[in-house]
């Protein structure tokens, strides 16, 4: 096990803590990796056909790091996600209807057509929920927001662990800066797990950062730095079951590097008219994550084609299924946009401040309640 507490240090390979898990639970890992990649080929297919609402954001070739990662989290734990993030989600209980019809904004959506991808959450007190928490776009500003949650387990004395996912981009944040600083000086029992994917949307890292490798960075803040290859399951795992029983130990933050490839542009949209020629088949060819897994699942654990067969089936039915009931759904009426929003009432009429057409010519603001004391009921202006 790793000892020291600042710098980049590897788990000792006498000491690796997937040795402990099962060969059933290492065949999860192969289940997890397959149903992220086949549920995201899948988004494509509705997306192609106009069914997803919004951008469509691909994990290809990053399975590895987002499932390894999150495998070693206790059901108790929290997890924050990014956009390439969906094996992290499947990982902690979301389920693939969810993510559907999160997608295709449906109106039974774990955010009723409010948001997209994978921005919902589920979490509460440990072991009443699935432990997730629905991230922010801007980048970064989730490390804050997580350092604020295991803040809290210190206090309440909880036994929990939070992780929260960056990408190499939001390292260079004023909002990860402070974020881990923060949580490190406090010694907030938070991982925090860069994704260096090699690129920040379009900008390469050595672009946008002067820095060799993203977990030296856990020498400036004095908290414990691991590195992986985030393409090999069973390293990540590895490290961020060290990184977890670090922080959950009392001994503060940690922070985790998992080098990996984006192998799709920033969303669906994006062309990758900035990659080199070659640098995409390159590493398709030889670094695929869920291919050196099942050569690891071969040689090693003597996982025959029929076991794989059969999980492959079983993701196929699953996302059949979830497909299924996800197209049964409906779009949600644009009058539940104020559901949540507005307490009394929970829902009204489109352009309800407008009703009284007549009495809105006659003064602008007149539909605004006194209260707010821009105007007056008689439409003078406030001195």
């Amino acid at each position: 096990m790793a000892k020291a507490r600042t710098g980049r240090v590897s788990p000792a390979v006498e000491a690796r803590p997937s040795d402990a898990l099962s060969r059933e639970r290492k065949l999860d890992l192969y289940y997890w990796m397959k149903l992220t990649r086949q549920l995201e080929e899948r988004l494509v297919n509705l997306y192609r056909q106009t069914k997803v609402v919004g951008g469509l954001f691909r994990s290809l070739g990053q399975e590895a790091d987002a499932v390894g990662s999150c495998f070693a989290l206790e059901q108790r734990d929290v997890m924050s996600p990014l956009i390439r993030n969906l094996g992290a989600m499947l990982v902690k209980g979301a389920t693939p209807v969810e993510v559907l019809k999160q997608y295709m904004a449906k109106a039974d959506s774990p955010t009723r057509g409010r948001e997209l991808n994978i921005h919902f959450g589920d979490i509460g007190a440990a072991g009443a929920t699935r432990g997730f928490l629905g991230q922010i776009s801007p980048l970064g500003d989730m490390v804050p927001v997580m350092t604020g949650v295991t803040m809290s387990f210190k206090m309440r004395g909880e036994d929990r662990v939070g992780l929260v996912y960056v990408g190499d981009g939001a390292t260079s944040t004023g909002a990860f800066h402070e974020g881990i600083n923060f949580a490190a000086v406090q010694k907030c029992p938070l991982v925090v797990v860069v994704e260096n994917n090699g690129y920040a949307y379009s900008t390469p890292t050595h672009k946008q950062s002067a820095a060799k490798f993203f977990v030296d960075k856990a020498i400036g803040y004095g908290v414990l730095g691991l590195q992986a290859d985030g393409n090999d399951v069973l390293a990540t795992y590895d490290v961020t079951k060290i990184a977890v029983d670090h922080a959950r130990a009392g001994h503060g933050v940690a922070l985790v590097e998992l080098i990996t490839y984006r192998r799709k542009g920033h969303a669906e949209h994006d062309n990758q008219s900035y990659v080199p020629a070659g640098e995409i088949e390159q590493w398709a060819e030889a670094n695929d994550p869920i291919d050196r897994y099942v050569q690891v699942l071969r040689s090693e654990h003597g996982a025959t084609d029929d076991e794989l067969a059969a999980i492959d089936t079983r993701i196929v039915r699953e996302i059949d299924e979830a497909t299924d009931l996800a197209e049964l759904s409906g779009t949600p009426d644009a009058r539940e946009a104020l559901l949540g929003v507005y307490a009394e009432p929970p829902a009204e009429q489109p352009l309800w401040f407008r009703r009284d057409a007549e009495a809105e010519s006659r003064a602008y603001g007149q539909e605004r309640p006194e209260s707010w004391g821009t105007w007056n009921a008689d439409g003078a202006k406030h001195s």
